[in-house]
């Protein structure tokens, strides 16, 4: 499998891959992770909620899980923003809330990443669950997608990322590599259709940047500490970001 480029990389490119998988996304990434990806969800949700947080932006929300479990779990006066670049995951997302109840608690704004359309300091609290990777690998604008999160973010707020990652052990690392060119990759075009999205994220999974360069890109963007517990061996970890 070629790794894709940098111009494949763009969110004018990544939105029509996305929403082209939309109808298999959940299911498949629950097939992936066998299911472990709603226990990493919630171990984000828990590390949010911790900081009693009022509002909360969650950046590539996708079809939002991540934005529902924070609103089930959270009390009353809190209000969370689900921010995504795709129409129909947004879409699928809205009918998710509204199915739970919760359509009032949370809202869903479409657009980019690299021009959000909030005030400085509008949230304590921002949670990014595995669309990181997405806003910073190869693509062209990494520095500004961080800009903005920072930006967004208010003095002493708390940035949550949860991604995939590279194990430290080696034997670990080619395994799990192992496992995502095979078996991964080979599931997901079959269940999709759509060989062009899994070439790119198996690739960018296994490209990813390791725990400690993902700190320094971080740091680099102004935030002052950065926390990270592995998950899985490795295999995926959460970044806690203080600005």
């Amino acid at each position: 499998m070629a790794a894709a480029s940098q111009n494949e990389l763009s969110g004018e490119s990544l939105s029509p891959m996305f929403s082209g998988i939309i109808r298999h996304y959940d299911l498949i990434n629950h097939v992936f992770t066998w299911g472990m990806d709603r226990r990493w969800r919630n171990e984000l949700v828990e590390e949010c909620l911790k900081l009693n947080p009022e509002k909360v932006l969650d950046i590539g929300c996708g079809t939002g899980d991540l934005t529902i479990a924070i609103a089930r779990r959270s009390r009353e006066n809190l209000h969370i923003t689900g921010y995504d670049f795709s129409s129909p995951m947004l879409d699928a997302a809205f009918k998710k809330a509204r199915k739970a109840s919760l359509d009032k608690k949370i809202s869903f704004i479409h657009g980019e990443a690299a021009h959000m359309p909030f005030p400085d300091d509008s949230f304590d609290c921002i949670g990014i669950s595995f669309a990181f990777r997405n806003m910073i690998y190869k693509n062209p604008l990494a520095k500004r997608h961080l800009a903005e999160i920072f930006r967004v973010l208010q003095p002493g707020g708390s940035c949550l990322i949860a991604e995939s990652s590279q194990p430290k052990n080696k034997l670990m690392r080619r395994l799990h590599h192992l496992y995502l060119r095979t078996y991964v990759y080979a599931m997901g075009v079959l269940i999709s259709g759509n060989k062009k999205a899994y070439t790119y994220l198996i690739e960018s999974v296994i490209n990813f940047y390791p725990p400690e360069e993902l700190e320094k890109c971080l740091l680099a963007a102004g935030f002052r500490q950065v926390f990270y517990c592995p998950l899985f061996f490795g295999a995926a970890g959460i970044y806690r970001a203080l600005k």
